[in-house]
Protein backbone atom coordinates (compact mmCIF):
# COMPACT_ATOMS: atom_id res chain seq x y z
CA UNK A 1 0.00 0.00 0.00
CA UNK A 2 2.77 2.40 1.12
CA UNK A 3 4.18 1.62 -2.08
CA UNK A 4 1.52 2.34 -4.53
CA UNK A 5 0.48 5.30 -2.89
CA UNK A 6 4.25 6.42 -3.22
CA UNK A 7 3.91 5.26 -7.05
CA UNK A 8 1.30 7.18 -7.72
CA UNK A 9 1.60 10.64 -9.75
CA UNK A 10 1.10 13.74 -7.37
CA UNK A 11 -1.88 15.73 -8.77
CA UNK A 12 -1.97 19.04 -8.84
CA UNK A 13 -5.53 21.09 -8.01
CA UNK A 14 -6.57 22.30 -11.30
CA UNK A 15 -6.06 26.48 -11.67
CA UNK A 16 -9.28 27.84 -12.33
CA UNK A 17 -9.72 29.90 -15.74
CA UNK A 18 -8.12 32.81 -15.79
CA UNK A 19 -10.49 35.96 -16.25
CA UNK A 20 -10.05 38.51 -18.39
CA UNK A 21 -10.69 42.28 -17.45
CA UNK A 22 -10.81 42.78 -13.92
CA UNK A 23 -8.98 45.55 -12.27
CA UNK A 24 -6.46 45.44 -14.83
CA UNK A 25 -8.61 45.11 -18.03
CA UNK A 26 -10.57 48.02 -16.50
CA UNK A 27 -7.43 50.33 -15.71
CA UNK A 28 -6.48 49.77 -19.77
CA UNK A 29 -9.77 50.59 -20.85
CA UNK A 30 -9.75 54.11 -18.57
CA UNK A 31 -6.21 54.58 -19.74
CA UNK A 32 -7.39 54.49 -23.81
CA UNK A 33 -10.37 56.87 -22.81
CA UNK A 34 -8.05 59.74 -21.64
CA UNK A 35 -5.78 59.55 -23.97
CA UNK A 36 -8.16 59.18 -26.79
CA UNK A 37 -9.04 62.77 -27.17
CA UNK A 38 -4.99 63.28 -27.97
CA UNK A 39 -4.67 60.67 -29.95
CA UNK A 40 -7.94 61.63 -32.40
CA UNK A 41 -6.06 65.21 -32.17
CA UNK A 42 -2.76 64.57 -32.90
CA UNK A 43 -3.85 62.03 -35.30
CA UNK A 44 -6.16 64.85 -37.78
CA UNK A 45 -4.26 68.10 -36.82
CA UNK A 46 -0.37 66.23 -37.08
CA UNK A 47 -0.42 62.99 -38.49
CA UNK A 48 -2.96 63.23 -41.23
CA UNK A 49 -1.18 66.94 -42.17
CA UNK A 50 1.80 65.59 -42.71
CA UNK A 51 0.87 62.42 -44.83
CA UNK A 52 -0.59 65.11 -47.17
CA UNK A 53 1.99 66.82 -47.28
CA UNK A 54 4.30 63.81 -48.31
CA UNK A 55 1.89 63.21 -50.93
CA UNK A 56 2.27 66.62 -52.48
CA UNK A 57 5.70 66.27 -52.50
CA UNK A 58 5.51 63.63 -55.18
CA UNK A 59 3.21 65.30 -57.33
CA UNK A 60 3.61 68.32 -59.69
CA UNK A 61 0.95 70.49 -57.96
CA UNK A 62 0.76 73.95 -58.58
CA UNK A 63 -2.02 74.80 -55.79
CA UNK A 64 -5.08 74.34 -58.31
CA UNK A 65 -8.19 72.21 -57.16
CA UNK A 66 -7.03 69.37 -55.08
CA UNK A 67 -4.04 67.61 -55.28
CA UNK A 68 -5.65 64.00 -54.34
CA UNK A 69 -7.50 64.02 -57.72
CA UNK A 70 -6.11 61.49 -60.80
CA UNK A 71 -5.68 65.46 -62.88
CA UNK A 72 -2.52 66.04 -60.27
CA UNK A 73 0.54 64.79 -62.20
CA UNK A 74 2.64 62.13 -59.69
CA UNK A 75 6.12 62.79 -60.46
CA UNK A 76 7.70 60.16 -57.33
CA UNK A 77 10.86 61.30 -56.56
CA UNK A 78 11.40 63.83 -59.29
CA UNK A 79 11.30 66.28 -56.73
CA UNK A 80 14.01 65.54 -54.77
CA UNK A 81 16.41 64.81 -57.31
CA UNK A 82 15.99 67.97 -58.48
CA UNK A 83 17.48 69.51 -55.51
CA UNK A 84 20.44 67.03 -55.51
CA UNK A 85 21.53 65.95 -58.53
CA UNK A 86 20.25 67.89 -61.81
CA UNK A 87 21.67 70.70 -62.98
CA UNK A 88 19.38 74.09 -62.72
CA UNK A 89 18.50 76.77 -60.55
CA UNK A 90 16.17 74.92 -58.00
CA UNK A 91 19.83 72.74 -56.87
CA UNK A 92 21.88 76.29 -56.64
CA UNK A 93 19.12 78.07 -54.65
CA UNK A 94 18.55 74.78 -52.45
CA UNK A 95 22.20 74.33 -51.80
CA UNK A 96 22.67 78.34 -51.40
CA UNK A 97 20.53 78.10 -48.40
CA UNK A 98 22.12 74.73 -47.07
CA UNK A 99 25.46 77.04 -47.20
CA UNK A 100 23.89 79.91 -45.61
CA UNK A 101 22.09 78.07 -42.84
CA UNK A 102 25.19 75.81 -42.13
CA UNK A 103 26.82 79.54 -41.22
CA UNK A 104 23.90 80.80 -39.52
CA UNK A 105 23.98 77.07 -36.84
CA UNK A 106 27.74 77.37 -37.03
CA UNK A 107 27.75 80.96 -35.12
CA UNK A 108 23.69 81.16 -33.59
CA UNK A 109 24.13 77.74 -31.53
CA UNK A 110 27.59 77.77 -29.61
CA UNK A 111 26.81 81.74 -29.30
CA UNK A 112 23.30 81.43 -27.71
CA UNK A 113 24.09 78.44 -25.57
CA UNK A 114 27.30 80.49 -24.19
CA UNK A 115 25.78 83.63 -23.92
CA UNK A 116 22.64 81.94 -22.04
CA UNK A 117 25.53 79.93 -19.74
CA UNK A 118 26.71 83.35 -18.85
CA UNK A 119 23.15 85.47 -18.09
CA UNK A 120 22.31 82.39 -15.88
CA UNK A 121 25.83 82.13 -13.82
CA UNK A 122 25.09 86.12 -13.40
CA UNK A 123 21.57 85.74 -12.40
CA UNK A 124 22.21 83.35 -10.11
CA UNK A 125 25.01 84.97 -8.01
CA UNK A 126 24.06 84.81 -4.51
CA UNK A 127 25.73 88.05 -3.62
CA UNK A 128 23.51 89.71 -6.75
CA UNK A 129 21.37 92.27 -5.83
CA UNK A 130 18.13 93.21 -8.14
CA UNK A 131 17.71 89.53 -9.26
CA UNK A 132 14.37 90.03 -10.22
CA UNK A 133 15.01 92.60 -12.41
CA UNK A 134 18.05 91.49 -14.32
CA UNK A 135 16.00 87.98 -14.79
CA UNK A 136 13.34 90.06 -16.18
CA UNK A 137 15.37 92.19 -18.09
CA UNK A 138 17.70 89.45 -19.81
CA UNK A 139 14.37 87.70 -20.76
CA UNK A 140 12.19 90.21 -22.06
CA UNK A 141 13.07 89.97 -25.66
CA UNK A 142 12.87 86.61 -26.14
CA UNK A 143 8.69 87.08 -25.52
CA UNK A 144 8.16 90.05 -27.40
CA UNK A 145 7.53 89.68 -31.11
CA UNK A 146 9.93 88.86 -33.17
CA UNK A 147 8.34 90.31 -36.60
CA UNK A 148 8.53 94.00 -34.06
CA UNK A 149 12.14 93.15 -33.42
CA UNK A 150 12.96 92.51 -36.89
CA UNK A 151 11.38 96.00 -38.09
CA UNK A 152 13.29 97.54 -35.16
CA UNK A 153 16.74 95.52 -36.19
CA UNK A 154 15.90 96.61 -40.06
CA UNK A 155 16.05 100.09 -38.68
CA UNK A 156 19.17 99.76 -36.90
CA UNK A 157 21.30 98.26 -39.23
CA UNK A 158 20.14 100.23 -42.26
CA UNK A 159 22.76 102.17 -44.04
CA UNK A 160 22.15 105.34 -42.25
CA UNK A 161 20.68 103.74 -39.26
CA UNK A 162 22.40 103.78 -35.77
CA UNK A 163 24.96 100.75 -35.82
CA UNK A 164 26.32 102.76 -38.97
CA UNK A 165 26.47 106.12 -36.91
CA UNK A 166 27.87 104.55 -34.18
CA UNK A 167 30.56 103.29 -36.38
CA UNK A 168 30.83 106.41 -38.20
CA UNK A 169 31.84 108.27 -34.25
CA UNK A 170 35.07 105.82 -33.89
CA UNK A 171 36.48 106.30 -37.31
CA UNK A 172 34.33 103.41 -39.31
CA UNK A 173 32.77 103.74 -42.37
CA UNK A 174 29.81 100.97 -41.60
CA UNK A 175 28.49 98.19 -44.33
CA UNK A 176 26.20 98.49 -46.30
CA UNK A 177 24.35 95.76 -44.64
CA UNK A 178 21.31 94.57 -47.01
CA UNK A 179 22.99 95.70 -50.14
CA UNK A 180 26.53 94.11 -50.51
CA UNK A 181 26.16 90.56 -51.15
CA UNK A 182 29.93 89.53 -50.35
CA UNK A 183 30.53 87.31 -47.35
CA UNK A 184 32.70 87.96 -44.14
CA UNK A 185 35.33 85.82 -45.50
CA UNK A 186 35.46 87.87 -48.71
CA UNK A 187 35.54 90.85 -46.85
CA UNK A 188 38.57 89.83 -44.75
CA UNK A 189 40.57 88.98 -48.14
CA UNK A 190 39.63 92.02 -49.80
CA UNK A 191 41.36 94.15 -46.77
CA UNK A 192 44.34 92.38 -47.18
CA UNK A 193 43.70 93.23 -51.06
CA UNK A 194 42.74 89.84 -52.51
CA UNK A 195 40.03 90.98 -54.67
CA UNK A 196 39.71 88.05 -56.82
CA UNK A 197 39.15 84.43 -56.07
CA UNK A 198 42.07 82.20 -56.43
CA UNK A 199 41.54 79.65 -59.92
CA UNK A 200 41.73 76.58 -57.95
CA UNK A 201 38.36 77.63 -56.11
CA UNK A 202 36.43 78.61 -58.78
CA UNK A 203 36.84 75.67 -61.39
CA UNK A 204 34.01 73.46 -59.73
CA UNK A 205 32.53 72.47 -56.32
CA UNK A 206 29.96 70.21 -54.76
CA UNK A 207 26.48 70.15 -55.82
CA UNK A 208 26.64 73.04 -58.32
CA UNK A 209 28.17 75.99 -56.09
CA UNK A 210 32.13 76.50 -56.02
CA UNK A 211 34.72 75.85 -53.19
CA UNK A 212 34.94 80.09 -53.36
CA UNK A 213 31.02 79.85 -52.77
CA UNK A 214 31.55 77.39 -50.10
CA UNK A 215 33.83 78.91 -48.23
CA UNK A 216 32.33 82.57 -48.72
CA UNK A 217 31.33 82.79 -45.03
CA UNK A 218 28.18 84.42 -43.69
CA UNK A 219 27.03 87.90 -45.93
CA UNK A 220 27.06 90.93 -43.36
CA UNK A 221 23.09 90.85 -43.91
CA UNK A 222 23.31 87.73 -42.23
CA UNK A 223 25.31 88.57 -39.24
CA UNK A 224 22.86 90.90 -38.68
CA UNK A 225 19.89 88.19 -38.44
CA UNK A 226 22.30 86.24 -36.74
CA UNK A 227 22.77 89.19 -33.90
CA UNK A 228 18.90 89.77 -33.49
CA UNK A 229 18.25 85.72 -32.70
CA UNK A 230 21.40 85.54 -30.77
CA UNK A 231 19.67 88.50 -28.84
CA UNK A 232 15.96 86.96 -28.96
CA UNK A 233 17.09 83.44 -27.46
CA UNK A 234 19.55 83.70 -25.08
CA UNK A 235 16.93 84.77 -22.66
CA UNK A 236 14.82 81.47 -22.74
CA UNK A 237 17.88 79.18 -22.62
CA UNK A 238 18.91 81.56 -19.38
CA UNK A 239 15.95 80.18 -17.53
CA UNK A 240 16.81 76.78 -18.49
CA UNK A 241 20.31 77.04 -17.31
CA UNK A 242 19.18 78.93 -13.96
CA UNK A 243 16.83 75.74 -13.39
CA UNK A 244 19.39 73.63 -13.53
CA UNK A 245 22.10 75.55 -11.66
CA UNK A 246 19.71 75.94 -8.71
CA UNK A 247 18.89 72.48 -8.42
CA UNK A 248 23.20 71.87 -8.01
CA UNK A 249 23.24 71.07 -4.73
CA UNK A 250 24.94 73.70 -2.82
CA UNK A 251 27.52 71.25 -0.31
CA UNK A 252 29.13 70.01 -3.82
CA UNK A 253 30.28 73.11 -3.91
CA UNK A 254 31.13 73.79 -1.02
CA UNK A 255 33.22 70.36 -0.37
CA UNK A 256 35.21 71.30 -3.40
CA UNK A 257 36.15 74.72 -2.11
CA UNK A 258 36.94 72.79 1.52
CA UNK A 259 39.41 71.02 -0.93
CA UNK A 260 40.91 73.59 -2.56
CA UNK A 261 39.41 73.99 -6.11
CA UNK A 262 39.54 77.28 -7.99
CA UNK A 263 36.29 78.85 -9.27
CA UNK A 264 37.32 77.51 -12.58
CA UNK A 265 37.88 74.16 -11.16
CA UNK A 266 34.68 74.11 -9.68
CA UNK A 267 32.58 75.35 -12.33
CA UNK A 268 34.20 72.49 -14.92
CA UNK A 269 34.42 69.51 -12.33
CA UNK A 270 30.87 70.25 -10.59
CA UNK A 271 28.83 72.66 -12.20
CA UNK A 272 28.98 71.82 -15.66
CA UNK A 273 28.83 67.58 -15.31
CA UNK A 274 25.78 67.99 -12.87
CA UNK A 275 23.82 70.33 -15.44
CA UNK A 276 24.80 67.96 -18.44
CA UNK A 277 21.49 67.68 -19.27
CA UNK A 278 20.37 70.80 -19.60
CA UNK A 279 22.97 71.22 -21.44
CA UNK A 280 22.10 68.47 -24.20
CA UNK A 281 18.78 70.16 -24.42
CA UNK A 282 19.40 73.72 -25.17
CA UNK A 283 22.15 72.64 -27.63
CA UNK A 284 18.80 70.39 -29.35
CA UNK A 285 16.44 73.22 -29.09
CA UNK A 286 18.98 75.71 -30.50
CA UNK A 287 20.02 72.94 -33.08
CA UNK A 288 15.95 72.72 -34.25
CA UNK A 289 15.24 76.31 -33.99
CA UNK A 290 18.26 77.59 -36.17
CA UNK A 291 17.18 75.24 -38.78
CA UNK A 292 13.85 76.18 -38.97
CA UNK A 293 14.71 79.81 -39.44
CA UNK A 294 12.05 82.06 -41.55
CA UNK A 295 10.05 85.27 -40.00
CA UNK A 296 13.42 87.12 -39.22
CA UNK A 297 14.68 86.36 -42.99
CA UNK A 298 11.02 87.05 -44.23
CA UNK A 299 10.78 90.24 -42.65
CA UNK A 300 14.38 91.87 -43.19
CA UNK A 301 15.77 90.17 -46.13
CA UNK A 302 13.09 88.08 -47.91
CA UNK A 303 16.47 86.19 -49.06
CA UNK A 304 18.49 88.86 -50.38
CA UNK A 305 21.06 90.80 -50.69
CA UNK A 306 21.72 87.33 -53.97
CA UNK A 307 20.27 85.07 -51.78
CA UNK A 308 23.08 85.06 -49.37
CA UNK A 309 20.00 85.12 -46.48
CA UNK A 310 18.24 82.85 -48.31
CA UNK A 311 17.67 80.13 -45.39
CA UNK A 312 15.85 76.32 -46.55
CA UNK A 313 12.09 77.41 -44.89
CA UNK A 314 11.99 80.37 -46.28
CA UNK A 315 13.10 78.66 -49.91
CA UNK A 316 10.27 76.08 -49.33
CA UNK A 317 8.01 79.19 -48.39
CA UNK A 318 8.77 80.92 -51.64
CA UNK A 319 8.87 77.99 -54.29
CA UNK A 320 5.54 76.91 -52.80
CA UNK A 321 3.25 80.04 -52.37
CA UNK A 322 4.89 82.54 -54.51
CA UNK A 323 6.05 80.01 -57.42
CA UNK A 324 3.22 78.04 -56.75
CA UNK A 325 5.59 74.83 -57.38
CA UNK A 326 3.74 73.40 -54.02
CA UNK A 327 5.18 69.72 -54.66
CA UNK A 328 9.39 71.06 -54.36
CA UNK A 329 8.04 73.51 -51.51
CA UNK A 330 7.35 70.29 -50.11
CA UNK A 331 10.17 68.29 -50.83
CA UNK A 332 12.81 70.93 -49.64
CA UNK A 333 10.49 71.04 -45.99
CA UNK A 334 11.06 67.13 -45.95
CA UNK A 335 14.31 67.14 -46.61
CA UNK A 336 14.78 69.91 -43.76
CA UNK A 337 12.87 67.81 -41.70
CA UNK A 338 15.71 64.43 -42.22
CA UNK A 339 18.27 67.06 -41.73
CA UNK A 340 17.21 68.15 -38.17
CA UNK A 341 16.40 64.53 -37.28
CA UNK A 342 20.02 62.97 -38.80
CA UNK A 343 21.53 66.23 -36.80
CA UNK A 344 19.98 65.41 -33.62
CA UNK A 345 20.88 62.22 -33.41
CA UNK A 346 24.49 62.99 -34.58
CA UNK A 347 24.64 65.52 -31.38
CA UNK A 348 23.15 63.16 -29.10
CA UNK A 349 25.85 60.70 -30.09
CA UNK A 350 28.35 63.44 -29.73
CA UNK A 351 27.06 64.57 -25.92
CA UNK A 352 26.21 61.58 -24.66
CA UNK A 353 27.46 60.57 -21.11
CA UNK A 354 30.16 57.90 -22.40
CA UNK A 355 30.82 56.27 -18.65
CA UNK A 356 27.14 55.81 -18.75
CA UNK A 357 27.13 52.14 -20.02
CA UNK A 358 29.70 51.65 -17.68
CA UNK A 359 27.74 52.57 -14.94
CA UNK A 360 25.58 50.14 -16.00
CA UNK A 361 28.19 47.35 -16.16
CA UNK A 362 28.69 47.99 -12.83
CA UNK A 363 25.63 48.10 -11.44
CA UNK A 364 24.33 44.57 -13.38
CA UNK A 365 27.16 43.21 -11.77
CA UNK A 366 26.46 44.25 -8.83
CA UNK A 367 23.45 43.37 -8.46
CA UNK A 368 24.47 39.76 -9.68
CA UNK A 369 26.96 39.38 -6.62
Amino acid sequence: MATDALAAPATTPARPPRRRGGIRGNENVTGWLFVAPVIVIVGLFVLLPILMALWVSLTDWNGQGSPFTAKVPFVGADNYTRLFTEEGLARRDFMTSIRNNIYYVAIVVPTQTVLALGLALVVNNRMLKGKGFFRSAFYFPSVTSSVAISVVFLFLFANSGAVNQLLGLLGVDGPQWFSDARGVLHLLLGAVGVDSPPVALTDGGPFGLTWWDWLAGPSIGMVSIICLVVWTTSGTFMLMYLAALQNVPVALDEASTLDGATRWQRFRHVTLPMIKPTTFLVLTLGLIGSWQVFDQVYVMSQGEPAKTTLTPAYLSYRTAFRDFDYGSGAAISFVLFLIIILLTLVQRRITVDRDEPRRRWWRRTGEGS
